[in-house]
This record gives C-alpha cells, structure tokens and sequence, in this order.
C-alpha cells in the first residue's frame, strides 16, 4: 500500500475488519476499523462498536493522478464520524432481529441442504471435504443469513468487492444505538440488551428530511429491540432468550417543513396530493413482510390546535389508513390509536404515563412477543388473566411476536422515545415472567429493574435524537411523571437551543455527508458535484428521474404471497424466495471458527476481572442497588424515589467510602476526544479497546494487617455482611466460632509457608492425610461431552437383575446368597 524507499514488506496498519471501499474522483480507498470497543453480548457472539478508523489510498503514488476536488469529498465523507455509534459483530447478524436469527436456525436442514449448500469453488479450502470425512463424518452445518440491507450502512461500500472476494471478510454495520445491563435476580444473571437499528434508506437530519420517499421509507426510522436472556447458559439451543421489537418512523406521507423562515417550528406543507396512500401502502406492505400483522400505529401528534399545525398530519394519516383498511381482511387490519400526548401533558388530572401503560398493555396482548422456549409448569399450575390473553403465535419451541408497534409523533424523538419506554417496560414484565422470574407479568415504578431499563432507555433515546435532531432529548420519563428536578428545567432551555442550532446551521453539511456515505450521490466527472446542487430531492425519489414500467394496484397494494401467511411475517415462513437468501457451509464441530467456548473466555489470553467485560457493565445490584436494602434484595422491590446505589454512594462522606465510590462507579468510557478519535496510521492503531473502558474494580478497601501474627482478627479485614448483602447474619460471632476460623486461617497460612519442592521431591507419605481415591474414571470430560466409566460384568449383571426385579421377575437364590442371608441373620439377630 504505497510503501516505497524500503526493503521487504512492512506493517502499514492493523485492523479488526474491512468497512468498505470508495471512489471518488481519483483511485479507491480502502476504510479500516483499527479501534473498537465490545458493547454488549448475545449468546456468546461479541457486537463491538467502531472507535476509531483508517482511509488508506489504494494506488501507489507514482501512478496517482490528482484531481483538485479529491480532496473536498475526502473531508465530507470523513465529517460521518464512525466513531459515533456504529456497530459490528463478526458471528451474529444485527441487520435482524433475534426471532429472525433463530427462526432460521429451525428450519428443516434437508431443504436447505439440498438446494443452498455450498459448492467447492465457493470455498478457499480445497482439503475441506477430505478433512470432514476423514473425521468419521463429524461435520456439522453453519446457515448464514443475507443481511436485511435497509439496516446496513456500508452496503454501497461493500458493493464492489461483494461477488469478488469471500463472504468471510464482508462486515456489515449498523448505525444507532446498543447497550446492555445485568440484572442480578439473587445472584442470577439476566442481561437486558437494547439495539437500535436505524435506516440507511432516506436517511438524514431533522428538517431535511421529512415524512417518506417515493419507494415508502419513511425519515429517522429506527427498529429498537429489547432482548432478554439468562446468561447464565450461553448457547442459543439450551438457554432462553426473549425478545421485543417496536418502530419508530416519520408520518408515511409527502410533507416537509421550510427551514428558511428561521422559525422555530416551521410550517408543515404536503407536499404532493396522494388520494390512493400510494407511499403509506408501499411502506406498510414492507412492515407486513417484515413484521406480519397486526400493524398497530401509535399516533402522537397533536389534535386540538389554535393554529392548524400537527393536525394536518393526522387527517392525512387517518384518511390513508382508512383507504388501505377496506382492501384487507379484518383480522389483519391496520390499527389506529391517536392520542394527543401533549394535551395530557398539560393537564393536571391525568396522568400521562398512566394512559400509555393502558395502551402499552393492550398492544403487547395484540402482538406478543419472541422466546424460543414452550411456557413453564407453574404458569400452566398459577395461570394468569392476564398471560392467557396474550397474542403473537404459539408454537412448540416458544412463542413469536406477530405484528409491531408504529409510533410517531412529529420528531418521533422525545414523546416517542417516552411512549417505546412504556410499551418495553410492559413487554419486559412479560418477558421476566415467561421466564420464570417473576410470579405475574406486572413491573412497577422506583424499583431496581425499571430503573436500569429507565436509564437504558435514555441513553437509547439520546442518542438518536442526537443523531437525528442534533441535541439530547429535550422531555423524558421523569418529566412526564412529575418528578424531575428544578435544574431540570434549565437543562432543557439548553437542549432546545442546541438542537435550534445544530438545525439552522450544521445539518446541511451533515446530510450531503450522509448522501456521500450512503452512496446516495456518487462523484462524477462532467456532472454536478455535491454542493452544488440546490436541493437532494431528485437524488431521494427516484420516481423524479425515470417513470415507473408498471403501474402499481389502487387495491391489492401488498407483496403477493404475504396475505397467505399473515399474522406470520413473510420474511420467516419456510419458502422458496427465503431459502435462496440463506446459504449452509459445512465446518468441522473443533473448527476455531464455531468454537465459542475459546472465543468467549479467550483461554489463551491472560484475563483479568475487573477488566472483563461482564464484571464491568452496568450491574443492578452494585449501580441501582441500595445499600441499606435491609432484607429485601430483590430488584423487583419498590424503593423511594431518591433512594438508588449511586444517590446513597454520592452523600458519603467519609475517605474510605469515597474510594468505595470510584471503584464502583458505572463502566460506562468517557466519550473520546477529537484528538482520540482522529484517524492514524501507526503501528499501535490497531489496539483492541474491548476491555480498555474505565476499570470497575469491586475489590472493597480494607486495612493490611501484619502477617506475623496470625491470632489476631481484625474488626475491619472485611465489610460486615449488612453492608454488602443487606442481611445481617450475626452481629457478634461466638467465641467458639472465631476460634475455628483463627484456625482456618493459621492453616491456610501454613500451607503458603511450605516449601513447594520439598513437598514434590519427598517420597514418604504424610501422616495422618486421608488419600481419596476416586471409585470412578472418567476417559473424556471437557465441556463437550463425558463418557461415562466402563462399568465390569458383575455391575451390569447385578444392575439387570435389578430392573428385573422391578419388573417382578426375581430370579432363583443361589447358593451364595444363601450363605450371604445366612449371614445376616446369624449377626442382625444371633
């Protein structure tokens, strides 16, 4: 790559994957991921987030040809920060959603195998077959899925090379939002994950892009999903996971907003007259295929108005929807909820999250939702009302969420991202509940749990409205329950005109960065170049440019083949289309590349835990967790509103507990300076920043005491019992009893102070060891498989006689056990 002047070859850069590659006047560039980050776990497939990357110019200089606006499109296509929220994973596909990925997973091997497997040209291992065979056919099959290009953002980037190189170095990344916690249940681990998937069809800024484009994608649409799982099994076949999936997405209709007037809420203006919901059609035939039905929309926006502003919205939406709803069957009808979120928010009687945790409950019994395991025993012993009326689709792996919840306001930013809380937190009651972890399917407010998936949900909702509207979330959940503090206010005087500003004067170069990026304009000799373009409207509706061959139906607006199998989406049935975007590849079960026991623990690396990512994240026992919690632990428990792990930590005082503080203070990186995340070269580029976010370290500080005197037991060596588990088991330990452990501890001292090599060089056994010699010997025992211990004739034969038995067959005595009750007898009663 351009090295010259140098003898032999030389490191240029070391990276973690390929994101794609670009031209734009003069040669291609090749874009590197030399940073990233691991953000969350499923399964045991790692999803890493970029943080840093690499431009390397492909041609060698001496046959560069210089164009003078090369330079130009480089800096707007750097000014998209993949630093920012982008995200990878090498073995799971974020492009889906998890009742996708396991779906595919159930589907008949025989159909796939005989009609997608793999052919031998398509492979860079020519020995494969042989070495399978040779193997006493210990093959096993691996399906990989063709990813879901409306959530790819570097499918253009990867256009080039996608039919020329091996699938194995296509990595394709998401733009949005992931984040997971751990919710401690007594001890058991349950990781609450949260994943963004935001569209790489007409995407954009806020007052750019507006309502949908010609072909129904609408603007800021962003798939968010709730995964559930009990990390304590890690594969996807025996353990149980649990998902939620809900949309948020622009008003499906041809409306925009004039930025020129410098107000700061512009007039909304419809743009083209569409009497047949021609574009609303075309988007929610895409949801019908992705989702099934029912298709519910939540619509926000408001309905009374001194000035008609918002309403104009609505009209349009109700009339679109009501056209579209005689053409299907009632069942599978798209249902309308309007609720004006704002007029509630002003009145003092109602209480606004009260009316979205009704609504949110009737949505999720509509929908339901995935976990790929059938319902437990004591739900069918204790059933709930309120479980029995759950919908979604019942099979004998678990149960799917059949249809999705839609909802939108105007910015689909701040009231959407306070209703997606309320629906997730209900879905996640059930969820909690299908897996045996809660006795009814009902979470309440200030406890342990809502307050992690409260947080989540923040972070979540920052970043997009970051991402879309240039600033934080102006209202949250605490604002619509009344209970945000006084400085709350002030910071959202701030936010508003940050989010003014970045709209009036950054968003124009953020947008023709995200058309470049995209691939949405592609540099031209003889054409116009990016800026100079008045306006990206042509570049957005194809439509403009060329005329359609075929008319679309007024009335059968959907995809054939998707009626025949609602409520189930089309894109999971068993069926011909499906199957030619799945391909089977055959591995051997010891292959490094299936293997996730060595790619989760890494035994060939030298592991530490306060670096370990599932040691370091968000922990609801150590983050959320009281630490007076008396005698309740649970996190289903309700606390005061003030009363949290990090408020209790914050009002310490003392020297000891500020070092407890930082030591237990959340893992969340703090965010990269312009310098960190700048693009380099050097060798050291290519450092691994998984385990490099701020150390959590839960060691508790205590006193050194000497180690001479091994009598004496320290008051403070250790916490007592009620700080750290809030039970408080003894207040003063017997005499007796320290006694027994000033022993302990005199013997594991004594034990130390041996030599080591006197104990393996002496011959002579110690006295007054008890040897213990194990009565069985297991020949295989990994984490595979155990082969159980070859049992002699006489135990098998002794084991029949006994099933006999049990059967009534009893065989005749022999002279042996003749003698042997004989025996018995003669010293149980002689």
């Amino acid at each position: 790559m351009g090295q010259k002047g140098s003898s032999g070859l030389s490191r240029a850069v070391s990276a973690f994957g390929i994101v794609g590659f670009v031209r734009f006047l003069e040669g291609y560039y090749i874009v590197l991921i030399t940073k990233r980050r691991k953000m969350a776990d499923i399964g045991g497939h790692a999803i890493y987030k970029i943080e840093d990357t690499n431009m390397i110019y492909i041609p060698n200089d001496s046959v560069r040809v210089s164009h003078p606006d090369e330079a130009r499109y480089l800096r707007i296509f750097q000014n998209v920060d993949l630093s920012s929220n982008f995200y990878f994973s090498y073995s799971y596909d974020l492009s889906h959603s998890l009742q996708y990925n396991l779906t595919v997973l159930r589907m008949p091997l025989e159909i796939l195998k005989t009609e997608t497997t793999q052919t031998r040209q398509e492979s860079f291992d020519i020995f494969e077959d042989e070495g399978l065979s040779t193997q006493g056919g210990s093959g096993v099959f691996g399906i990989c899925s063709k990813p879901y290009e409306k959530y790819v953002w570097n499918a253009k980037l990867l256009e080039a090379v996608r039919t020329a190189i091996h699938r194995d170095w296509l990595l394709y990344i998401i733009h949005g939002f992931c984040g997971q916690s751990k919710l401690l249940i007594y001890g058991r681990p349950i990781y609450v994950t949260l994943i963004a998937r935001r569209s790489s069809k007409f995407a954009g800024t806020r007052f750019l892009k507006r309502g949908s484009n010609c072909e129904g994608d609408v603007a800021n649409e962003v798939e968010t999903e709730q995964i559930l799982y009990d990390a304590s099994v890690m594969s996807f076949s025996a353990g149980s996971y649990s998902s939620y999936v809900q949309v948020r997405g622009s008003v499906p209709l041809y409306w925009s907003q004039d930025i020129s007037t410098m107000m700061p809420k512009p007039p909304i203006t419809l743009d083209q007259a569409d009497p047949y919901a021609h574009v609303a059609a075309l988007h929610f035939d895409q949801m019908l295929q992705r989702f099934g039905s029912p298709i519910i929309i939540l619509n926000l926006v408001k309905e009374r108005e001194k000035r008609k502003h918002e309403r104009i919205l609505s009209e349009e939406l109700v009339a679109a929807v009501t056209y579209l709803n005689q053409f299907l069957p009632p069942e599978h009808a798209i249902i309308y909820i309007p609720w004006d979120m704002a007029k509630y928010t002003k009145s003092k009687l109602c209480n606004v999250l009260d009316r979205l945790n009704v609504i949110a409950e009737s949505v999720v019994k509509k929908t339901g939702f995935f976990v790929n395991r059938p319902d437990s025993y004591c739900s069918i012993l204790r059933p709930d009302e309120k479980w029995n009326e759950l919908g979604g689709c019942v099979v004998s792996t678990g149960r799917l969420q059949t249809g999705v919840l839609r909802t939108n306001c105007v910015d689909c930013l701040d009231r959407t991202n306070t209703a997606q809380f309320m629906v997730g937190k209900c879905a996640l009651a059930y969820q909690l509940y299908s897996l045996g972890l809660i006795d009814k399917p009902n979470l309440q407010f200030d406890t342990d749990a809502v307050r992690l998936f409260e947080e989540l949900y923040e972070d979540h909702g920052d970043t997009l409205s970051l991402q879309y509207g240039g600033s934080q979330l102006v209202h949250r959940v605490k604002t619509y329950r009344k209970i945000a503090p006084w400085t709350q206010h002030s910071k959202d005087i701030m936010q508003t005109l940050s989010r003014y500003y970045s709209n009036a004067f950054s968003d124009a170069d953020r947008q023709d960065s995200i058309n470049l990026f995209l691939g949405v304009f592609k540099p031209a000799e003889g054409k116009p170049h990016l800026w100079e373009l008045p306006t990206d409207f042509y570049l957005h509706h194809k439509n403009t440019l060329s005329l359609s061959q075929t008319r679309p139906s007024y009335t059968y607006w959907w995809t054939t083949g998707v009626l025949k199998h609602l409520p189930l989406p089309f894109d999971e049935v068993t069926c011909a289309e499906n199957r030619r975007k799945l391909t089977v590849k055959k591995f051997h079960k010891y292959e490094e590349e299936i293997d996730i026991h060595n790619e989760f623990f890494r035994p060939y690396e030298l592991s530490s835990f306060d670096e370990t990512f599932c040691l370091a994240m968000t922990n609801s026992t150590r983050d959320f967790m009281p630490k007076n919690v008396g005698i309740d632990p649970s996190p289903f428990t309700v606390r005061k509103p003030d009363e949290t792990g990090k408020s209790v930590l914050a009002n310490k005082n003392n020297r000891e507990e500020a070092v407890l503080q930082r030591k237990t203070a959340a893992s969340a990186p703090p965010p990269p300076s312009e310098e960190a995340v700048s693009s380099s070269s050097e060798d050291d580029s290519g450092t691994d920043k998984e385990d490099e976010g701020a150390v959590s370290q839960r060691s508790t500080p205590v006193k050194v005491t000497d180690t001479g005197d091994n009598t004496k037991i320290t008051e403070n060596v250790v916490q007592s019992t009620k700080d750290v588990y809030g039970v408080n088991l003894s207040d003063i330990p017997s005499e007796d009893d320290l006694a027994i452990y000033a022993r302990f501890v005199q013997l594991g001292q004594s034990q130390h102070k041996q030599d080591k090599g006197q104990q393996f060089c002496s011959k002579r056994p110690l006295d007054k060891v008890i040897n213990l010699v194990p009565i069985s010997s297991f020949s295989q025992d990994n984490i595979y498989e155990v082969q159980p211990p070859r049992a002699d004739w006489k135990s098998i034969e002794i084991f029949h006689a006994h099933i006999q038995a049990g059967r009534g067959n009893m065989q005749p005595l022999g002279r042996d056990d003749f003698l042997m009750y004989r025996e018995y007898i003669r010293n149980r009663y002689m």
